[in-house]
């Protein structure tokens, strides 16, 4: 068979050349019958072999191996077996071949330098590209890298709405909730889409597909307050009145009392909920008001800068010293509030939530340390801990003039969120660096940045003088060790 491809090298001269190669094959084969059925056994799989006309058509021939190099032969000796064939490259090597796979691809090899026309390749089956073993391998690692990133960092993904099976943990899963009214189902249904499409960046929602009345939310603190970085999970359900009557919330406290809206026996004191005093907008509408609403509120009136002022009578003592000086005695203790229910969360994660934690805490834990650090340094709770900077180091190890220079000029500058060390009880410090040293084990085990505040605990322990930092996840690993040790 001739093949012919106009317009890329060979031109019209394919005819001459494919009958000097025909006749230098029948030389060196032989003309034996014998020889020839071998010779069409080891070319049996490349009958699909494609020439192109001058009219850019595809035209399918009887299959003859040629060696394509645009002109150029190259001498190759052929060694056959009685069940195979051994193809000798001149390399030194033999490469047995069964069925032709080994002649199809250095056919298709020929053909990787050419400009062929579009759609060639898609429909002559031995031109498209043939995975090599080592491609095979590679691809194969590719999958499994993204295996195991995907399984790593399967708590990142964790969706703001989302439906679950049912929840065994929930607060009000003991409590009946047999509701088939359409209109109840309607409603639910109503405020499962506002919470999909509308749910800030900082609230998360999983509810139940076998018991539609429950609902389970995460709320992070947001910044500026004590509560910041901190995960508050609450429990909800809408009773067989619902929207006539507010839904039922309780918060997961831990037994601690965060905030005078939020006891430690779970009850949420809120006037959208009716579980306090309110009027108009303040209370329950059942044509209005959402379940949406309902948490946007927690986190906006609730997890406030100053809770204390949330205290029914205490707003009027907002502007006074005395006011003042307390509210930031109240944020103290709500800081560790909220670090003790980080633990709390840590250690008993709420069904459902377990990635939500990981991830959180695992993004969130070097910030939270770096915060309590500050705060234990005399500032006051819930202010910006400024981004820390990597000091320069020499060649003995410590910090060069200009890291220093810059270090003092940056004490001399005022503070003004530090605390007057009088409006601060001693216990506070002697508190947190408990809660510090637990969190930095729990954010550690989670995968958090800690490696910085490690560091510095067994410089602390061992009495050891500053030295040049050793870079990544060596000298975490060292750290770690050397603590545990």
């Amino acid at each position: 068979m001739d093949f012919g491809y106009v317009g890329v090298g060979q031109g019209s001269s394919s005819s001459s050349s494919s009958a000097s190669c025909r006749a230098a094959d029948v030389a060196a084969w032989g003309s034996s019958t014998q020889q020839q059925q071998k010779r069409q056994r080891c070319q049996g799989s490349s009958d699909d072999q494609v020439g192109l006309s001058t009219s850019n058509s595809l035209q399918m021939s009887e299959p003859e191996p040629r060696d394509f190099d645009n002109g150029e032969n190259e001498e190759e000796d052929y060694y056959l077996d009685e069940d195979d064939c051994i193809y000798d490259d001149g390399d030194g090597y033999d490469y047995e071949f069964d069925g032709g796979d080994y002649f199809n691809q250095r056919l298709a090899d020929k053909f990787d330098d050419l400009d062929l026309p579009p759609g060639v390749e898609a429909t002559v089956p031995w031109l498209q590209k043939i995975i090599t073993n080592e491609e095979q391998s590679s691809s194969k690692l590719t999958v499994e890298d993204e295996s195991a990133n995907k399984s790593a960092n399967k708590s990142q993904l964790f969706k703001q709405f989302d439906t679950v099976k049912n929840f065994s943990d929930h607060h009000y899963a003991a409590t009946s909730g047999d509701v088939t009214k359409r209109d109840w189902v309607k409603r639910i249904q109503h405020d499962w889409k506002l919470l999909e499409k509308d749910l800030p960046a900082s609230i998360y929602v999983r509810v139940a597909e076998d018991r539609m009345d429950l609902l389970r939310a995460a709320i992070i603190g947001p910044k500026g307050t004590p509560y910041h970085d901190g995960l508050f999970f609450f429990d909800i359900q809408f009773s067989n009145s619902y929207p006539a009557n507010p839904p039922s919330v309780y918060y997961h406290s831990g037994g601690l009392r965060i905030n005078p809206n939020l006891y430690n026996n779970g009850k949420v004191c809120l006037s959208l909920l009716g579980t306090w005093a309110g009027s108009g907008c303040e209370t329950w509408n059942p044509s209005q008001s959402t379940m949406l609403q309902v948490l946007v509120s927690i986190q906006a009136l609730i997890l406030n800068e100053k809770p204390y002022f949330n205290e029914p009578g205490y707003a009027s003592y907002a502007n006074s010293v005395s006011g003042e000086r307390i509210a930031m005695e109240y944020n103290d203790n709500t800081f560790l509030h909220s670090c003790r229910t980080m633990l709390y969360s840590l250690r008993r994660p709420p069904e459902h939530f377990a990635d939500l934690v990981t991830s959180h805490f695992r993004e969130r834990g070097h910030t939270i340390l770096a915060a309590c650090r500050y705060y234990m340094e005399g500032h006051k709770v819930g202010s910006v801990v400024p981004e820390e900077k990597e000091p320069e180091y020499g060649d003995a190890g410590a910090s060069t003039s200009s890291a220093s220079a810059s270090a003092a000029a940056a004490a001399l500058k005022p503070r003004p969120d530090k605390v007057d060390s009088v409006s601060r009880r001693p216990t506070f410090n002697d508190n947190l660096k408990t809660l510090f040293e637990e969190l930095l084990m729990e954010f550690n085990v989670k995968g958090a940045d800690t490696a910085k505040f490690l560091a510095e605990k067994v410089k602390k322990s061992s009495g050891a003088t500053t030295t040049a930092p050793v870079g990544g996840a060596r000298y975490a690993a060292e750290v770690v060790d050397e603590w545990m040790d």
